[in-house]
């Protein structure tokens, strides 16, 4: 996300799209001139690809490479794809380390390969660590580049050296206090260092550390960072030494982006993984399609369900009338049930160890639930056409509601326990199976209390 201040007009987005058409290049240079890199990050995700290229052409270099930075890695692929050589070189080396692994991920692999050659020594030696380390792993959305000092460091002395890399290093508010062999030992603030008296040392100021191992998985280490409320927090290899941090605005890009995957999911589409307008109409029919067919193939079960029970729909034709509010009813409670159940996985509030904690939890509010409807229901219809029908609905209420929470609040946590993604597991899914077990509960509760 871009860190703009107020929304663009629209009328300036359509002065750049109308100046970009017309070849007006002086007018667009003009308009883009006099923007906020916030805005003229927006500005970008908003054009379509041959315009995007255009008006970042039309950029100075120090404004291409401020925005370039913003930009998500997706368009930055498709900026590189359409620079020549050397601008693409230059601003590849512009990123920092961590930034520039996202957009390898990104790139074909012989365009990553000359991009990687390209490089000098020292930045090719860091992006190729981080690159090292697994796909999902905090490793490799760490920076490298930080300001690491030793417990006997006077305070003076550290803040000299800590001026000395104001332009290279990833954060000067936090700094790791190691030995010689760079294993872990504390963290000390700007803040303190500013403080103390002359004289002091680091080891009289410094804070015990909290840190993540470089293989644990990224959204963990973002959410640990973001939970203790750190500015940076480092991050290590197997025996405690420090190889690199992972800094505030990184770990709530890493939440972000997990947070978006998941409301996709949740909803049944595949993230985009770029911003909307900047997305191809392909891109947006390709990320729905897929979950379509496969809750379309679903679906099918609810019509056998009907078929094999459809002497008892013509000897009851009422029961039919009711389909639709029983099935969207327990659909709905298992997806209520599903989403918060995710929700606190992602927020750590519970394991897949808890699952028969949330069982037995979602279980009373599913029966809780449906003693409420079900009540209701048996009120209503009762009124309206008889109380055996009110019975039949009343008890499907109940029966619906519990296992419908039930269901839905374990699903996310047994998605987890086999590594799949408990977003998978919730309203799609839960809906197709609610619907099919719902209409075989139905029908069996009508046959039992209606003796057809």
């Amino acid at each position: 996300m871009t860190d703009i201040d107020e929304s663009v007009p629209e009328s300036t987005v359509k002065a750049i799209e109308r100046a970009v058409d017309q070849g007006s290049f002086p007018e667009l240079a003009a308009v883009l001139d006099g923007l906020p890199t916030g805005q003229l990050v927006e500005i970008l995700e908003r054009l379509d690809r041959s315009r995007r290229a255009i008006a970042y052409r039309i950029l100075p270099k120090h404004r291409a490479l401020e925005a370039f930075e913003i930009l998500d890695a997706t368009l930055q692929r498709d900026l590189v794809s359409g620079l020549q050589d050397e601008q693409t070189t230059e601003l590849f080396a512009a990123l920092d380390p961590d930034d520039r692994v996202e957009l390898l991920d990104e790139l074909p692999a012989s365009v990553a390969r000359r991009l990687l050659q390209g490089l000098p020594a020292g930045e090719r030696e860091m992006t190729a660590e981080i690159l090292g380390y697994p796909h999902g792993s905090i490793g490799r959305r760490m920076s490298p580049e930080f300001v690491r000092v030793l417990p006997e460091t006077t305070t003076a002395t550290a803040l000299t050296r800590l001026a000395d890399h104001l332009d290279d290093a990833e954060t000067i508010y936090t700094l790791p206090v190691t030995d010689d062999d760079r294993a872990l030992i504390g963290v000390v603030s700007l803040r303190d260092l500013l403080k103390a008296p002359p004289g002091t040392t680091i080891a009289e100021v410094q804070q015990p550390a909290q840190w993540v191992h470089a293989t644990d998985d990224a959204e963990t280490a973002a959410r640990r960072c973001a939970d203790l409320k750190l500015l940076a927090l480092p991050v290590v290899d197997n025996e405690t030494r420090i190889v690199g941090i992972l800094t505030v605005d990184d770990a709530l890009s890493i939440l972000e982006t997990a947070d978006s995957e998941d409301q996709a999911r949740i909803s049944g589409v595949e993230p985009l993984r770029r911003p909307y307008l900047s997305a191809p109409v392909l891109d947006l029919m390709r990320s729905r399609i897929v979950w379509l067919l496969v809750l379309a193939v679903g679906a099918t079960l609810t019509v056998q369900v009907l078929e094999v029970f459809e002497e008892t729909l013509a000897e009851v034709v009422t029961l039919a009338l009711f389909i639709p509010l029983l099935i969207g009813t327990g659909g709905n409670t298992g997806n209520q049930a599903a989403t918060t159940v995710t929700r606190a996985l992602a927020l750590g509030d519970v394991k897949p160890r808890d699952v028969g904690k949330v069982l037995f939890r979602e279980f009373r509010v599913g029966l809780s639930l449906g003693l409420a409807l079900g009540a209701l229901a048996f009120l209503l219809t009762s009124a309206i056409y008889s109380t055996s029908i009110g019975t039949v609905i009343g008890l499907t209420f109940v029966a619906l509601c519990t296992i419908a929470a039930t269901v839905g609040g374990v699903m996310p946590l047994v998605a987890r326990a086999v590594r799949a993604d408990p977003a998978v597991f919730a309203n799609p899914f839960i809906s197709t199976f609610i619907d099919a077990s719902g209409l075989l509960i139905y029908f069996f509760i009508a046959k039992a209390v209606l003796g057809i």
